[in-house]
């Protein structure tokens, strides 16, 4: 085991690596106001961007699902990594070399298992990129290519290479490279053969399946000789670091165009992806070995932002099976907010035997030609029955009518139920856009039936549908945000966090008895274990990790989180601004005790003990002179 990585290491690398730039490598963030960005949150699903990132700070908090933190959290909870493991990828990335507490500089075979299995890949798509190149059996793979119009700058762009037919040359080169056999099992490149570990992958074409951040992750290997006896698609096993319904060939390439352009085009095979892109459509991915799923859709979510103009464009061919498939993808249209196309091959050609075929203008044109997915869907449902018979058509109807109630643009849905009964040859056209609508409104209405709302849902309500941040987290105390004393006592904190030179000194005297709620005294005192805020006005990003690091539970530690990252209600953020919070909650304070002196001045009555009862009433005078010289003088008088 390695040992424990240096405190200074660690602060350099949380200063080294913008968070921003490390969350906009998995999903599209936009400017949310007050030096924040916000994007969809990649730990559940949401419809409206609730994930916020303050760069400043080097904090996220989603005030939807409550995760939050600093950059190594959000990348151990991303990639499911320990602390240690995101600190070193993190580190690697900024060229930061790390010691360790015990053992000095970290050797590589004390690097996490995830960290291992990727450089492990890493080192093996390099092997294989060089083999293609020089490798004299790989003339079969270097023609292969040539003959779908793929050169070796094209090859190179895609990281494209071969494995050799012997059985354990890539096991003996990683094995050179430092790496065991049992990490060579467990990362799928090699198998248990009877005299110890061979390559999986032997004398085929390779293509390196990326994740989202970069990391060759898997590969795919395409049958190149007849004598391999394997399936003509050979893909990584699943491991630790490769879930196949989880990863879009192309997707590191094809990320930034996608959020740019809020569209993505899917295509069923890796030549297809380069085909595409070399034709200019570079936001061209495709599945790894399995259907698209739901899991592919979140990762396109995050990056087209569910734009009202968003799409994504399913390319299939143009026979039974890629009919079939293209009703599988339109079964999950309503998981996008994003509209759906689809893109019919003609001849049953794929993009990469167009663009053979025709040229690269061809496979844009393809592109551009996409007809929405439900009207695809559409009639294909109503070539299924018998339209000169008034059951048939009747029967099309009934099948046909609810995707278009489920579309989701009411204008486009009543255009489309008019073209409905057009395709169906029914002449009352009315009669249908009634059933249409009559369907729509049964689908919301029973969702309206379903789960009683949430918190949140209860407060846009409430609220006329603005969205609130939720603030209590979860099994945590109930905060009142309608209530002008928790939401003054937030604001007083979200200070402290944010511009703790704005409230200093003074906010340090404050007793964790001056804030009501629970949650928000625990906080104060957070604040204070973590030497007050006076200490974030000459180091603001230090303060905060103090700040987090002394939270002693996960559940106040996201409340920091949250408050750090939430924006200050004011337009302009000054000291005006912070007095008036300090002096609302000083002033509250003290009423509560005024109130507390009086009910105990009651209780004593006339008969009380002279002394005591003196005593009692020399604090009421007090307080009641501190209150109004409160009221009068505000920010001066604390």
């Amino acid at each position: 085991m390695a040992g424990r990585i240096n405190d200074d290491d660690i602060k350099a690398v949380r200063d080294a690596v913008p968070i921003d730039a490390v969350v906009s490598e998995y999903l599209q963030l936009r400017n949310a106001g007050g030096g924040n960005l916000k994007g969809l949150c990649p730990f559940h699903d949401e419809k409206s961007p609730s994930f916020q990132v303050s760069p400043g700070k080097g904090l996220f908090h989603c005030f939807g699902c409550q995760e939050g933190g600093d950059t190594i959290a959000f990348v151990m909870k991303i990639d499911h990594l320990t602390f240690s493991e995101a600190v070193e990828r993190l580190a690697a990335g900024a060229g930061i070399t790390l010691r360790y507490e015990e053992g000095g500089y970290n050797p590589s075979h004390q690097r996490g298992e995830r960290i291992r299995l990727v450089e492990a890949h890493k080192a093996a798509a390099q092997y294989y990129v060089e083999q293609l190149e020089s490798a004299p059996d790989a003339q079969t793979a270097r023609a292969f290519l040539a003959d779908r119009g793929f050169d070796q700058g094209a090859a190179q762009h895609f990281g494209v290479g071969y494995s050799p037919q012997g059985w354990d040359h890539l096991t003996r080169h990683l094995r050179g490279k430092g790496f065991s056999d049992k990490e060579l099992v467990l990362s799928g490149l090699s198998q248990e053969g009877r005299r110890g570990p061979i390559d999986r992958f032997r004398g085929r074409l390779m293509w390196p399946i990326r994740d989202i951040s970069g990391d060759v992750v898997g590969f795919g290997a395409r049958k190149l000789h007849d004598s391999d006896n394997g399936p003509k698609y050979l893909n990584t096993p699943e491991t630790g670091i490769y879930k196949k319904s989880q990863v879009l060939y192309g997707i590191d390439l094809a990320k930034k165009e996608i959020a740019r352009t809020s569209r993505a085009v899917v295509v069923e095979g890796y030549t297809d992806v380069m085909a595409c892109h070399l034709a200019g459509v570079t936001t061209a991915i495709a599945t790894c070995g399995t259907a698209f799923g739901g899991d592919h859709i979140k990762i396109l979510r995050r990056l087209l932002m569910d734009h009202a103009t968003a799409e994504v464009i399913f390319t299939f061919d143009g026979d039974a099976a890629g009919q079939k498939a293209a009703l599988r993808a339109f079964e999950d249209d309503q998981k996008f907010a994003a509209e759906t196309s689809i893109a019919i091959t003609p001849g049953g050609m794929d993009p990469c035997d167009l663009r053979i075929s025709e040229g690269d203008d061809a496979v844009r044109e393809l592109v551009t030609s996409r007809t929405p997915l439900f009207e695809f869907a559409i009639r294909q449902l109503v070539k299924r029955h018998n339209l000169e018979t008034p059951a048939g058509r009747a029967a099309a109807l009934d099948e046909a009518a609810p995707i278009v109630a489920a579309i989701k643009n009411v204008a486009i849905q009543h255009e489309s139920a008019v073209q409905l009964a057009g395709m169906v040859g029914i002449l009352d056209t009315q009669f249908v856009v009634k059933r249409v609508a009559q369907l729509a409104r049964w689908a919301r209405d029973r969702g309206g039936r379903g789960p009683a709302p949430t918190g949140r849902q209860q407060r846009q309500q409430s609220d006329g549908g603005a969205a609130a941040p939720r603030t209590a987290a979860p099994g945590g105390p109930a905060l009142h945000l309608r209530s002008p004393v928790h939401r003054t006592e937030r604001e007083l904190l979200k200070l402290a966090l944010q511009r703790p030179e704005l409230v200093s000194p003074a906010f340090d005297a404050y007793g964790m008895d001056e804030f009501t709620a629970p949650p928000y005294a625990a906080v104060r005192q957070i604040v204070a274990d973590a030497g007050g805020a006076e200490q974030g006005m000459t180091d603001a990003p230090g303060y905060l990790a103090r700040v987090r690091d002394a939270a002693p539970n996960d559940t106040l530690r996201a409340l920091v989180t949250e408050l750090a990252v939430e924006a200050i209600h004011c337009r302009t953020v000054d000291e005006v601004y912070a007095g008036t919070q300090l002096v609302q909650v000083r002033l509250r304070a003290v009423d509560r005790r005024v109130a507390e002196v009086q009910g105990t001045l009651a209780r004593l009555g006339a008969s009380a003990d002279p002394e005591r009862l003196s005593a009692v009433q020399n604090e009421l005078w007090v307080l009641q002179q501190y209150a109004q010289s409160l009221r009068t003088h505000g920010a001066a008088a604390l």
